[in-house]
């Protein structure tokens, strides 16, 4: 994806073939540009972002602004003048909250340079280049006065036609655009953002009656496109979707974790990974948001939705009302639901508290025995994880089944009132609250007709809606017809295509519609249409081992004889992959196994040449985790459409090793071509030697870019995760057309010893630093030996195979190191790496 977003590109309505660039209706025959808009002759008019502008950095205001930078867009923050009569500096505040930002973590930037594309200033001296802005978005004090005294300002500086949009999470949006002009309620509209904007994929669009059809389309693709969110419309009701149904459902498990006496830590092993949701659960994610905040949404919907009758019933607990008398509102104040402590336990890590519900004092986590907690830790496939809760007789499984039928009956009941179809609201929880699975979603999994009962029990009522489907002989809210997604309408009674749904490659509904092409235990390999294979990891975590191995090539040789024009390697698993298989390795090793181990490595390394010198040309999708052995495979494809949020890195260092599929290889190879006519050709080894023996990991595909691990001449972000398959396909055509397979090189261009000289000086230069062990610096020096070429006495060139060859030899001879095998026990044991 192209980041000039000043860029100005002619599309239709639908397409995205330039950033920033978005179709409107237009009365003009003849094309003509005024301001931010591009009237064409077809009878439509581009709408050009280039420059946002972002009132208020405060938490919200300047995360936004970062991850608008992170999206090629310059920006403006605005803000208040600091308080104080001696003012140095007018811009303090949106300084010191950019600052305050950088430093916060997860980073909000995909990089940190992207700080540069921002401007601050201040609103006293600054809001007259708002005009020069093509997005405003207020992101100020939740304050009706406040927000309508700001956009009277902004009407004197803002230019006609542009969109102004506000990310309060509560207050009606037809209340701020009743006071302005026309043409601000044309353009003017809710977007609200989840923190961190950078994570959270939710994009909830909020429009008055009066916002033009045209500027809801518009948002819908700087969202959708620009943004990398999940766009989800809501009616301007209170609390909008996610924030509505979710805030309730924390409150009734408060409610129901105090009357059942369970503990918080169970609760939020239930609710967090038990129903395939965030780790933090409920009470941890109340101590994140904060439980003022929470609290204010609940009371908030209270006072603006008198009708709804289950929110009115809610009330706060004994222990949610003993925390905010007390001002203990969650890890803004240190502490909430949980207490984390200056004590240390046996294994060095801070003792953190749970707040007894019953008597409000702190107490230690204690071990509970408990079948439901069993089915959370022992059960890996979700769906019988979340009938096994709900199924259950404990207390655990009473919680989960009291919930999931609150939840079901609360969210059916609000349409048509804050939706007026049920894939919004489901949408809404997965991406605004992280959640694997939305309300119906889950519904579906336990099964409508088996639930009937439990709900009337539970002194429960079904949506007329969900009545008369049920009457009508629907038996489930989705299903899937071909490679797309149905859900009910529960406004026209009928299964009616999910929008977007048949132009998203989802490789779990190609599954359902037809056979796959090959398989084996850790691979599947499908027809994803137009002649394009895609090859998708079913392993554990997608660990790679000799079953992804053997059947890569597999894929590549039935893409190869059988007439296929390319292959995909990709997956829709959180990660695209953890690595190879450390078991695999690390059993070879403890048996000195060295034979067999000198035949995994080799297919591996094979593995990856097959990636590279096939005839049909591979391209990867990436996303999550990247790491080891899967960021050595995207090296060799001939292109990577890697999603924003890719972590990608050679990581083998960790456990002992140095990277032995290619990747060493491939790192002296991309430095020998970065050598050019620069005279210090080492520092361009050197920067991968310390990349590799840091074992360092890029957190965004940005930063993969700057680290070597990507090439700009041939790999790509997307900031929309949803869609790099189908780019990937693309990219797979568009290479077809002429692709001839490249040839193996013999020209890497070598240092030898003198350049392994200076990447020694520099790797006891970290041991001085108390940056490395001496075992780092034994791994180290075989790194260096493999991108040095070995032990030659003058730069030369050198063949891939030779580098392959002692890249081999030099992970083996690791592989009989007592501290690396330290290292590959302690990783399997505990999950992290040891220092030795």
């Amino acid at each position: 994806m192209l980041l000039n977003t000043g860029l100005v590109i002619e599309f239709t309505r639908g397409d995205i073939n330039g950033p920033g660039l978005f179709p409107v209706r237009a009365n003009k025959e003849h094309r003509t540009f005024i301001g931010q808009y591009i009237k064409n002759s077809d009878n439509t008019m581009t709408i050009r972002i280039s420059k946002v502008a972002v009132l208020g950095s405060g938490v919200m205001g300047s995360a936004l602004a970062c991850h608008l930078a992170n999206c090629g867009y310059e920006v403006l923050m605005l803000d208040i003048l600091p308080k104080g009569d001696d003012v140095r500096d007018r811009n303090a505040v949106a300084k010191q909250a950019l600052k305050t930002a950088m430093k916060s973590k997860p980073a909000p930037l995909y990089h940190k340079d992207f700080a540069k594309r921002i401007t601050l200033g201040n609103f006293d001296d600054d809001l007259h280049r708002i005009s020069e802005c093509d997005w405003i978005l207020e992101a100020i004090v939740e304050r009706l006065d406040i927000k309508n005294s700001l956009y009277e300002k902004v009407e004197k500086h803002r230019r006609p036609g542009t969109i102004v949009s506000s990310n309060t999470s509560g207050i009606p949006i037809h209340m701020m655009a009743e006071p302005r002009s026309e043409d601000f309620k044309k353009h003017f509209l809710g977007t609200h953002f989840f923190n961190p904007p950078r994570y959270l994929k939710l994009l909830e669009i909020i429009p008055t009656p009066d916002t033009s059809e045209d500027v809801i389309k518009a948002m819908e693709q700087i969202g959708s496109v620009q943004l990398g969110k999940t766009v989800v419309h809501c009616k301007d009701t209170p609390a909008f979707i996610a924030n509505r149904i979710g805030v309730f459902a924390m409150s009734k498990i408060y409610q129901f974790a105090e009357e059942l006496g369970l503990d918080v830590v169970t609760v939020d092993k239930l609710t967090g990974p038990g129903l395939a949701r965030p780790n933090t659960g409920t009470f941890r994610l109340g101590d994140l948001v904060g439980l003022d905040v929470a609290d204010k949404v609940i009371k908030g919907v209270q006072q603006n939705a008198p009708h709804d009758k289950e929110v009115q019933q809610v009330q706060s607990t004994k222990a949610m009302r003993h925390l905010l008398d007390n001002g203990f509102l969650g890890n803004k104040t240190g502490q909430g639901f949980f207490k984390k402590t200056k004590e240390k336990d046996d294994k060095g890590r801070s003792i953190i508290l749970g707040l007894n519900l019953e008597t409000l004092e702190y107490e230690p986590r204690q071990r509970v025995e408990m079948d439901s907690l069993k089915q959370v830790k022992m059960q890996e496939d979700v769906l019988k994880r979340i009938k096994a809760l709900y199924a259950a007789d404990d207390k655990g499984g009473q919680l989960v089944k009291k919930s999931l039928l609150h939840l079901w009956a609360y969210a059916a009941h609000r349409i048509p009132e804050i939706s007026d179809d049920i894939y919004s609201v489901d949408r809404a929880m997965r991406t605004g609250f992280g959640w694997d699975y939305g309300p119906f979603e889950y519904w579906d999994m336990i099964g409508l007709e088996d639930t009937l009962d439990d709900i009337k029990a539970e002194g429960l009522t079904l949506a007329p809606w969900v009545e008369k489907m049920m009457q009508d002989g629907h038996k489930t809210f989705y299903k899937t017809e071909g490679q797309a997604q149905m859900a009910f309408d529960p406004i026209d009674h009928h299964m009616a295509l999910v929008p977007e749904s048949d132009k998203l490659i989802r490789l779990d509904r190609v599954r359902s519609a037809q056979a796959a092409v090959y398989s084996n235990d850790e691979i599947t390999l499908h027809d994803i249409g137009d002649g394009v294979l895609c090859l998708e990891y079913t392993s554990k975590m997608n660990a790679i081992g000799e079953g992804i191995l053997r059947g890569t090539q597999e894929a590549i040789r039935i893409a190869e004889e059988d007439g296929w024009k390319g292959l995909v390697i990709a997956n829709d698993s959180k990660n695209f992959t953890v690595g190879a298989n450390l078991m695999m390795v690390g059993m070879m090793a403890f048996q000195k196994q060295w034979d067999q181990l000198d035949d995994a490595v080799s297919l591996f390394q094979q593995t990856s040449m097959r990636c590279r010198y096939s005839s049909i040309p591979v391209v990867a999708a990436t996303q999550g985790y990247v790491f080891g052995g899967g960021c050595e495979f995207t090296m060799h494809c001939d292109s990577v459409i890697a999603a924003s949020e890719s972590y990608i890195g050679l990581v083998e260092v960790g456990v002992g090793l140095l990277p032995g599929g290619g990747g060493t290889k491939e790192f002296a190879l991309r430095a020998s071509d970065d050598f050019a006519n620069d005279e210090i050709k080492v520092n361009h080894v050197l920067d991968r030697f310390k990349t590799i023996a840091m074992a360092s990991v890029a957190t965004s595909a940005d930063e993969a870019f700057s680290m070597g691990y990507l090439d700009h001449r041939k790999d790509e972000r997307i900031i929309n995760a949803d869609h790099r398959i189908g780019e990937a396909k693309k990219k797979v055509l568009a290479l077809a057309e002429d692709y001839v397979a490249p040839v193996m090189r013999s020209d890497v261009h070598v240092l030898g010893r003198a350049g392994m000289a200076t990447l020694l000086a520099a790797a006891h230069s970290l041991k001085l630093g108390r940056y490395a062990t001496d075992h780092d610096i034994v791994i180290a020096q075989k790194v260096a030996h493999v991108l040095c070429g070995g032990d030659l006495s003058a730069p030369q060139d050198v063949s891939e195979k030779y580098l392959l060859d002692i890249e081999r030899e030099a992970f083996i001879s690791l592989c009989g190191e007592a501290k690396t095998l330290e290292r590959i026990q302690h990783m399997l044991e505990k999950g992290k790496p040891l220092r030795n």
